[in-house]
């Protein structure tokens, strides 16, 4: 779906993480905040009640856009995505789906190296294997 504001965002935004239980977030703490840049048009994340609900109880969504100190808001929301929701995970849990770009944000240099947080969690999670 398109963005709310029918426009390409690519900018830095703020994401709070919702789960640890993933081999995506298993080095993060839930409710730490990541900044990880954005760049789509094409990026509402959307699903039916039922779906939403599931994800919910199933524990599935990996992480929503927040404020800088975790706050899940309006304001936060750079697309419209449907309660906030950047990452979801499969009923597997070894699939994420997210529209932020960690791998834009692996150095310093890049404006932020939080994403090598996500690539250090699925190394983790390989190696533990």
């Amino acid at each position: 779906m398109r963005n709310a504001g029918l426009k390409y965002i690519c900018k830095q935004v703020h994401l709070r993480v919702e789960t640890t239980d993933s081999p995506f977030t298993n080095q993060l703490k839930e409710g730490e905040v990541l900044q990880i840049p954005i760049g789509h048009m094409e990026g509402n994340y959307f699903c039916t009640p039922e779906d939403l609900h599931r994800l919910e109880a199933e524990d599935r969504i990996a992480f929503r856009y927040a404020t800088p100190k975790g706050e899940i808001t309006g304001e936060a929301n750079p697309n419209g995505s449907l309660n906030n929701i950047a990452g979801i995970l499969n009923e597997k849990r070894n699939v994420l789906g997210m529209m932020p770009h960690p791998d834009r944000s692996s150095e310093k240099l890049l404006g932020s190296s939080d994403g090598w947080k996500i690539f250090s969690s699925m190394i983790e999670a390989l190696a533990v294997r």
